[in-house]
């Protein structure tokens, strides 16, 4: 009662106001319609010139437009943006659809260094007809070159390999002079091959350090035929360890990532010795305060690596039963390798036990 009261006295003063509750609703119904007209003008401002991108997604669930919508209703850079998370099958199959916009240097350049991060070429200015898209096809086919294995070569439709961008696409025969090559080189010289026709396409030039930048900006190439071409061209071997910074980093894990990029060989002998005497000339290169600090030489960091690899097949291998003891690889350790610090032999053991192989 007290409520319905105070609600009749104050609709009587504000009629004695000019207001009404009625006229009150209206007049802010208005107020806040023009607001939003004022707001709606002004998003229609920021819009103008360009799509509706709201719009545009909003018409893909009418009738008439089922299904992806039309990239070339789409502004330029936000096609190319969508396009840019294809590989290059299936750019290839977009382009189809989509020809300008999938066709587009950009697009194939992105691909083509994300793949192949360095090569001779993109250094120099484009020879007349130049195209990305071509340098993809070339660069995919040197490396399914570089892959091969000559003993497989026929002269039937067969698959010999597959690349990224050959993930879709059945490979019945590679390039005319490349099989050429193939079948009159030997066994081991099919690497040979695949640089060197990189090499008579003007992508690398015919250098040491540019094969090595190349290697080292690619994981295209199989890790075993990559060793096999180290293995013969130590020149290039050389390039690709300076390529290498292992500043600040803890020894086995300096280890590791070199062994992800050059690739240990399967058993021990003078390749292993050769890839583990230049990286402890490496690692001492670029941790000169930390050597004179733990008082350590490349002989010492040698040794070392081979306890690291010893340490590693001990822990990692199942027919090993007898687990080698921290107590026993720091001794065995410091026998070899004497003026060593015991905690820093330690601390070696347990990156191994806790994170794994050096060169798994």
């Amino acid at each position: 009662m007290g409520q319905g009261l105070w609600r009749v006295v104050r609709n009587q003063q504000l009629q004695q106001e000019g207001y009404s509750e009625q006229g009150y609703l209206t007049r802010e119904q208005s107020r806040r319609m023009a607001a939003n007209n004022v707001s709606n003008s002004n998003h229609r401002k920021q819009v103008q010139g360009g799509i509706d991108i709201y719009h545009l997604l909003k018409a893909r669930k009418s009738k008439e437009q089922e299904g992806f919508i039309n990239l070339e209703m789409l502004p330029p850079e936000l096609s190319f943006t969508i396009l840019s998370y294809l590989n290059a099958t299936d750019l290839c199959l977009a382009s189809c659809v989509w020809q300008d916009l999938a066709n587009d240097e950009l697009l194939w350049q992105g691909l083509c260094k994300s793949t192949w991060g360095h090569c001779s070429i993109y250094n120099k200015n484009p020879p007349l007809g130049f195209s990305f898209r071509k340098l993809y096809m070339q660069l995919d086919e040197g490396s399914l070159t570089f892959n091969a294995n000559p003993d497989e070569v026929t002269t039937g439709n067969k698959i010999l390999q597959r690349t990224p961008f050959m993930s879709r696409i059945w490979v019945t025969k590679l390039h005319s002079s490349c099989w050429q090559w193939l079948m009159g080189w030997g066994r081991t010289s099919a690497q040979f091959v695949g640089v060197n026709y990189f090499m008579s396409k003007g992508i690398l030039d015919d250098s040491p350090k540019e094969i090595a930048k190349f290697i080292f900006c690619t994981r295209t190439l199989n890790w075993k035929k990559l060793r096999i071409y180290l293995d013969e061209r130590r020149d290039v071997l050389d390039d690709l360890v300076t390529l290498h910074n292992f500043r600040n980093q803890f020894l086995p894990n300096a280890l590791r990532e070199f062994f992800r990029h050059i690739h240990a060989p399967e058993e021990r002998g003078e390749y292993l010795e050769t890839l583990i005497t230049k990286f402890s000339h490496r690692f001492c290169a670029c941790n000169p305060d930390l050597m004179r600090e733990l008082g350590l030489s490349p002989d010492a960091v040698y040794v070392l690596c081979y306890s690291l690899i010893l340490l590693s097949i001990d822990l990692t291998s199942p027919h090993v039963k007898n687990k080698m003891s921290k107590r026993e690889f720091i001794r065995n350790t410091r026998r070899a390798a004497q003026n060593i610090s015991e905690d820093f032999v330690g601390h070696l053991y347990d990156n191994i036990y806790l994170i794994g192989h050096v060169a798994a």
